[in-house]
Parts: C-alpha cells; structure tokens; sequence
C-alpha cells in the first residue's frame, strides 16, 4: 500500500524541487515507478546538470526517452546542457553565409562557449516538454536541480519573453533569435502550463529541520511571486525512534518535531504529505518502490555486530590546522547539495580566523544559507557576504554602460542597454564577481561555499570560456604575462578544493563523478569530506544501526577508489548555527 497521498490524483505534470540532499530524485522516481505500476505511461525526466537519476535507476539515460528495464510503462531522460548546448550552436553555425571562412565560424562558435549557452539551450529542451503536446504519455515528472538553479530555470520564461518583446533587433548575446527554437508562443505556453493547478503540481520536498524548512519556505514565496502557486509540500525522511531510552534517537525525533512545529506560514498552509525515514539506500528499482510503501521492513540487527565499527578518520580540525600554515590561498567547497558545504566551510573560515587568520568567507550558491549558518554575530578576522547575482548584474551594467556607453549617442546607448537586458548578463556579471573574489587570495585566505554541484560546474565552465578566450591572445613570446582564474584554480598551490559528501552510496558517486569532472579541467581536489557519520554516535535505534552498516561500505569505498586525504565530522541532532558552535566544531579533536 502506498503512503504517498499524492499518487491518488495526480495533475499531468509534476515538479519535484527543493535544498539539495531532501531527496527529490528518490521521491520523483519513486512517484514516477508507483504511478507507471498503475498501468500508466510516464515520462520521469531530470533537469539537473549533475543528474543521478541513471545510478538510481540503473540505466544508462541520454536526451532521448528510454524505457525501464522492471517498470512496464516507465521511461526516463536527462536534460544534457552539454548536448543541447552543442545542438543549439550548430543551428547557429548553419545560419551563416556561406562565404564565411573558417575563421569566422571558429569565432562564432568560441563565442556560443559559455555557460549562459549551455543554460537557455537546455532551457529550450524544458520548454518543449511543457508547450509541446506528448500524448504519447500520461503524466511527465520533472526532478529538478536544487532550489537556486531551478528558480533561475523557471523564472527563465518570463525573463526572456520580455526580453525578445523589447529587443526588435532580433538579436543577443546568443546571436540571432532565429537560432532558438523556442518562440514566444512556446513561451507563453510553458509559463501557462507552470501556473495551472489543474495541469501542474509543483512538490516542495524538505526534510524536517530548519535549514531545508527555511529554504523551502523562501522557494514557496518566490514561486509564489513569478505565479506559481499550486505547490505541496512533502516532508522526507520522517524518523520515529523505536528505543525511547536511545539519546541520540530521541534527540534525533525531538528535533524533527521541533521543525515542523515552528514552520512558516508560507508552508504550513500548503497541502502536506510525509514520507518515513528508511533504513536503505535509495538505489535500486526495490527500494524505491519500498520509500512510499509500507511494506518494507528494518533488517534485524544484532547490537553485538562489529560491522558497525567505523573506520577511523582525521577530525576536520585537522585539515584546518594544514589550511592555516600556508597563511593565505583559496578554499573551494564543493558537493551535492544537501551534504553539508555550507557547513563545512563555515567551519573551516571560522577555525582559520580564531587562529588569527584574515579569512573571507562568500558563497556562489543563489540559495545562500552561509548567513543563516553563521548567524547574525561578529566575529575579529571574519568577513562573511555572499556573490548577489542580482547587485553583481546591477553592478556589471553600470560598468559597462560607463565604460562603452560613455561615448555613444543616445541611440547607441539605448541599444547597449538593450543587449544588457539579456537574462544572460547575469551569469556574466556572476563570472566576474566570482573572478575577482579568486584573485583576492593572493594576499589573504578565501573560503568559498559553492552551489550544488550542476551549478557550479556552469560557473567552472564560464571559467574556462574566460580563460580560452584570453589565453587566445596571448603573445607566445612573453609566457607568463597573464594569471587567468582557471589558472588559479588548477594551481594546487594557490587553491584547495575539498568535496563535501554523506556517507552514503549516491553522494559517493555524485563526488566521484564530479572529482573526474575537476580533473579533466586539471583541477585535482585537495581532500574529501566525509559528514553526518552516524556510526560514531553510538545510537542502539535498529533502523539508524541498520543504515550505519552502509556507512561503512561508503567510507571505505571513499578510501580505497576516490581519494588519498579524508576527514570527517560525526552526525549531530542538531544542526550546527552560529560562530560559537561553528568555533567549537573546528576545535574539536
């Protein structure tokens, strides 16, 4: 028997978003096989540039629909940014004259590189889904990217129909209009199709604690504001303790409770569903059939079992003293959502100004919880903000418009502006921001807290755009005269890269796949994270032991295939806020 209440009466159209880590892609697909094992045909598609939905599935996904292999009925896909990008820049090269040369088209193609590209292309494919009529299915799941990259997805339609009405040029910084596929009618269709609660569901996933609550309640409003309301929540991984004697179970089950008791009214009022906490990992055609049903069972787990030993791993104090004696350099933070960036880095800045360090602590994610996490205190050494997309833009533009306006008519001037508008200016003026926050590391310790992984490799991709475009003009003769961010990033002695995970099978191999990502841009991270171990608490709850013994497997595959350096943090009921617990944390041994 399903638990889902959603499955009873679905809209055709369903949208599963929400903070990295609450389990959309579980959830969607566990959506997405129980309603296919009704009988009905469905289309399961990811929209997120660091998809897992292959892995969960088993199945090797690309642009197009593939069926299941176990779930008659069932077919899924992944948006490819890269293979829609590429797809969209050959249209454009087939729209130039045929006299042009080589050179030209080189140029052209160098130009359509970007990571603002690889976005309205893949964007494009999204539309279609939505403004293209499919028959052929009865209900298409979309799960999405974590909540910042999606609310820049969904408020694209909006951005640019207003974009394409006031340019009459025909003409952006992604060259002719006439290279898009999507036209404002496709437009229009998609932002009708998004708002109509009798066509779309959009399901706001959580966990029960206040960090993942926050953001969804932030998500809900925003959505709200671009005319989205037809939202539910669906609160994950609901955990009741079976021990009542069990500390850390209880304390575990008090907090959960703590959370949702004090939701905000943008989510208490929303149609809500819960999904209980599960002793499994969710891979695998079984245990997704068993997140919303009640017919999976806790393996029975003997307290005396020594599989439960975890292995032994530095202390993150650790690898902030190893930060330290270099005195001045870049940390990145980086990772899927959900799995403790923004904490880590935190810590990670705060143990390195309590040592006397100048340390300034930023973060690329549009979700931005760095403030929530350090709280509202002051602290000697420490510098905290965060890259504003929307001051950066405002910022980009007003420089532009001094520096190649200045000598234009006003005719000119209107025309530059115009082009400004672009909702692609925003990842430039992003790009910039991000540039000029790597170089102060030359003098000083930067700690930045980046957004979930598809998010930051479009920025890493824009970085690298940069740096071909530049290095293109190079004089050969005189090596050496410019130090690009790329450069910076792949120097291992001006930066650390550290990847943040959960020890848990998907995240491993989230990392992985993005550790292999780093090092074909000749990035090679400094060290793994390993956080939340729940091994260490020493909790006697048979379904946390039963989830405990996966730890394991995780840890030691950490150390056997992905890397030479680890450290880890234990779990903690409580998630940790503010500069004093942050301080504590990073002295801890």
């Amino acid at each position: 028997m399903s638990t889902f209440k959603l499955l009873t009466s679905p809209t055709r159209h369903l949208f599963f978003t929400g903070k990295g880590g609450v389990g959309k892609t579980s959830l969607s697909c566990a959506t997405a096989i129980a309603l296919a094992d009704q009988g009905l045909k469905i289309l399961l598609v990811s929209t997120d540039p660091a998809s897992n939905l292959d892995e969960m599935l088993s199945v090797t996904l690309g642009s197009d629909p593939v069926p299941i292999p176990g779930v008659s009925g069932l077919f899924a896909m992944n948006i490819d940014p890269e293979a829609a990008a590429e797809d969209y820049r050959l249209r454009m090269l087939e729209q130039m004259e045929p006299e042009a040369s080589d050179k030209d088209r080189a140029t052209v193609r160098e130009q359509l590189s970007g990571a603002c590209t690889t976005e309205i292309a893949a964007f494009d494919e999204f539309v279609g889904l939505l403004a293209d009529d499919q028959p052929q299915f009865d209900h298409i799941i979309f799960d999405t990217a974590p909540t910042g990259h999606t609310l820049r997805l969904l408020s694209l339609p909006k951005a640019w129909t207003g974009f394409l009405e006031a340019n009459e040029r025909g003409a952006s910084c992604l060259g002719p209009h006439s290279g898009l596929k999507m036209q404002e009618d496709r437009f229009r269709t998609a932002l009708e199709c998004l708002g109509d609660p009798a066509r779309t569901t959009i399901v706001l996933v959580t966990r029960a604690d206040l960090g993942a609550i926050r953001e969804a309640a932030r998500t809900a409003g925003e959505l709200s504001e671009l005319g989205l309301s037809n939202q539910m929540l669906a609160v994950n991984g609901r955990f009741t303790p079976s021990d009542p004697n069990d500390q850390v179970a209880s304390a575990f089950a008090a907090e959960q409770a703590k959370a949702l008791a004090e939701m905000p009214p943008a989510l208490s009022t929303l149609p809500r569903d819960e999904v209980a906490l599960k002793s499994f990992d969710m891979v695998g055609l079984e245990a997704l059939r068993g997140l919303v049903s009640e017919s999976s069972t806790i393996p029975a787990v003997d307290p005396a079992d020594d599989t439960f030993a975890t292995p032994e791993l530095p202390h993150l104090s650790r690898l902030i003293v190893e930060i330290a004696a270099s005195g001045k350099g870049l940390v990145m933070v980086m990772g899927k959502g959900g799995v403790g960036k923004t904490t880590v880095a935190a810590t990670v800045a705060v143990g390195l100004a309590a040592r006397g360090h100048t340390v300034h602590l930023t973060t690329t994610d549009p979700a931005a919880h760095l403030s929530f996490v350090v709280g509202a205190a002051a602290m000697p050494d420490l510098t905290v903000d965060r890259i504003d997309p929307e001051a950066e833009t405002t910022r980009y533009i007003d420089k532009i418009m001094t520096t190649k306006g200045r000598d234009l008519d006003e005719a000119g001037q209107a025309l530059l502006r115009e082009d400004l508008a672009s909702p692609c200016t925003e990842e430039v003026a992003v790009f910039h921001a991000f540039s000029r926050v790597v170089g102060e590391a030359r003098s000083s310790l930067v700690v930045i807290d980046t957004a979930p992984t598809g998010h930051t490799l479009l920025l890493l991709d824009a970085t690298g755009a940069y740096h071909r475009q530049m290095t293109r003009h190079l004089d050969d003769t005189a090596p050496g005269r410019m130090v690009t961010p790329l450069m910076r990033l792949q120097d291992p002695a001006y930066t650390r890269v550290l990847l943040v995970t959960l020890p848990e099978r998907t995240p491993v191999s989230e990392a992985s796949a993005l550790q292999d990502d780093l090092r074909r841009a000749g990035i090679a991270p400094y060290g793994w994270v390993v956080n939340k171990s729940m091994a260490i608490t020493g909790t006697r709850d048979p379904l946390l032991r039963a989830r405990i013994r996966g730890e394991k497997a995780q840890i030691e595959r950490v150390k056997r295939e992905c890397a030479e350096r680890i450290y880890g943090l234990d779990f903690r009921p409580v998630a940790p806020v503010g500069l004093d617990e942050l301080r504590r944390i990073a002295q801890e041994e």
